[in-house]
C-alpha cells in the first residue's frame, strides 16, 4: 500500500491540446478515490500517466514518497484492471490469474497459493480449471481483478471497469470491488463517467472537466455543495435544474425572479452567504434539486407554474420533465453576455425561451403532456452560483 501524489501534471500533445492541465491529487494511503467525468475530460489520461503507459509532459507523479516520472510501468509495483478483460482464451482461469507471477518466475507453490486465495476472494475458485469462454461477463471481470490481487501490488488503477457489463452485473460488481478494497486496503483509482459509480464506490470523487479539475470531495459533500454549475449539473440523477434569476432582496425578506414568477427565499439563506448577498439586484444562476421540487404545498415551499413536458412512471417514482418560463443556462455562454443578448433579442421578437428541470414525484400520479400545472419548490434548499464564472456563491 502507498500513497499517490500528483503534482501539477500535464500531458500535452504534439499539436498543442492539453489533455491534462495543471491536476493535483493527494490519494491516502488505503483511499478509493474515484475518477469522474464525460469521455474526453483528461480521466483516464491521467491514469495512464500515473501507471507509466502515457509521457508526463509537466509535473510530478510519486507513489509511496518516490517520483516514479522515469519509471518503467513494470517497475511501479501497480496493478491495473481495464475495460476490456484481455483474458488469453488458451488458459484457464487459475492461468489467466497467476500469468503475471509466472512471468516474475515466481515458484509454483507460491503462484498458487497466491491463486487459491484470489480465487477465494473473488468466488472464483470452483472456476479455476475452467477457459474464459465458459464464464460471464461478471465472472470474467473478477478473472481480471484476480489478476491484479496476486500482484501483491502498492496501487490499484481500475479504468471504466464495468462498463462492458449489463446493468445488473454493474450493480453487483460495484459492491463487490468497494468491498474488496475495503478488505484489502490497497489505494486504488477508479476511472468512471458513470456518477452513480462515483457516488456509491469513492472515499472521494473528483472531478473532472476538459482536462481540469473541477473539486474533489466526499460523495455527499460534492452533491450537496457543488463548486461550480458543472459539477452541480454533472453528479446527480436526475441532474440538478440549473436557470437565470434576479436576485431581489428587501428590508426583511429575500426571492427571485425567474421569468415573469417570484419565488420567495429565507432572508436567512442571503444574510448566510456573503457572496451571494453582494448580488442583490442581480442576475445570478440558481439550482434546484429534483428531490426539493414537490407535487403538493409543504412547509417552506412556494409555487412555480410550470408546463408538463413528459411523465415517466418508473414503479417506485414518477420523474416529470417540466418547462418553466425563463433563462436556462448555457455553460458554454457564460462570461460571454452572449446568453443575456440573447434573451433580449427573444424578447424584442416577442419570442420567450424555457428551462426544463425535473422533478420526482411519488408513484401513481398522472400528468399529461402539455398541461399547465403548480409545482412547489423548497427556497431554503437552493443553490447560488455567479453569473460569470459559474463559481459557487457562498
Amino acid at each position: 500500500m502507498a500513497e499517490l501524489v500528483l503534482t501539477e501534471i500535464d500531458k500535452v500533445y504534439d499539436n498543442g491540446f492539453y489533455a491534462v492541465k495543471d491536476l493535483s491529487l493527494d490519494v491516502a494511503d488505503g483511499e478509493f478515490l474515484v475518477l469522474v467525468g464525460p469521455s474526453g475530460c483528461g480521466k483516464t489520461t491521467a491514469l495512464r500517466m500515473v501507471a507509466g503507459l502515457e509521457d508526463i509532459t509537466d509535473g510530478t507523479v510519486a507513489i509511496g514518497g518516490r517520483v516514479v516520472n522515469d519509471v518503467g510501468p513494470r517497475d511501479r509495483n501497480i496493478a491495473m484492471v481495464f475495460q476490456s478483460y484481455a483474458l488469453y482464451p488458451h488458459m484457464t482461469v487459475g492461468e489467466n490469474i497467476g500469468f503475471g507471477l509466472a512471468l516474475r518466475h515466481e515458484g509454483k507453490a507460491e503462484i498458487k497459493e497466491k491463486v487459491d486465495r484470489a480465487g477465494r476472494l473473488l468466488d472464483l475458485t470452483s472456476m479455476l480449471t475452467r477457459k474464459p469462454k465458459q464464464l460471464s461477463g461478471g465472472q470474467r471481470q473478477r478473472v481480471a481483478m484476480g489478476r491484479a490481487i496476486v500482484r501483491d501490488a502498492e496501487l490499484f488503477l481500475m479504468d471504466e471497469p464495468l462498463s462492458n457489463l449489463d446493468a445488473k452485473l454493474r450493480v453487483q460488481m460495484r459492491a463487490e470491488i468497494a468491498s474488496l478494497q475495503r478488505d484489502l486496503g490497497i489505494t486504488t483509482v477508479y476511472v468512471t463517467h458513470d456518477q452513480v459509480e462515483a457516488m456509491t464506490m469513492g472515499h472521494r470523487v473528483a472531478v473532472m472537466r476538459l482536462g481540469e479539475l473541477q473539486q474533489v470531495a466526499a460523495p455527499q459533500d460534492l452533491y450537496d455543495n457543488p463548486d461550480n454549475i458543472f459539477v452541480a449539473g454533472f453528479i446527480g440523477t436526475p441532474p440538478m435544474t440549473l436557470m437565470h434569476a434576479i436576485l431581489v432582496v428587501e428590508a426583511d425578506t429575500a426571492g427571485l425572479r425567474i421569468g415573469a414568477q417570484y419565488l420567495p427565499i429565507p432572508r436567512s439563506v442571503v444574510d448566510a452567504r456573503s457572496e451571494l448577498a453582494a448580488k442583490a439586484g442581480q442576475e445570478i444562476i440558481v439550482g434546484l434539486r429534483a428531490e426539493d421540487i414537490f407535487h403538493e404545498q409543504r412547509e417552506g415551499s412556494h409555487p412555480l407554474a410550470v408546463s408538463v413536458v413528459l411523465s415517466e412512471a418508473l414503479g417506485s417514482s414518477v420523474h416529470l420533465t417540466f418547462g418553466l418560463e425563463g433563462t436556462p443556462v448555457d455553460e458554454s455562454r457564460l462570461g460571454s453576455g452572449l446568453a443575456k443578448e440573447e434573451e433580449q433579442e427573444l424578447t424584442r421578437l416577442g419570442h420567450s425561451k424555457e428551462i426544463e428541470g425535473v422533478a420526482v414525484f411519488p408513484p401513481r400520479l398522472q400528468f399529461r403532456t402539455g398541461d399547465a400545472i403548480t409545482v412547489f419548490a423548497d427556497g431554503s434548499r437552493l443553490h447560488f452560483f455567479d453569473v460569470e464564472s459559474g463559481r459557487a456563491l457562498r
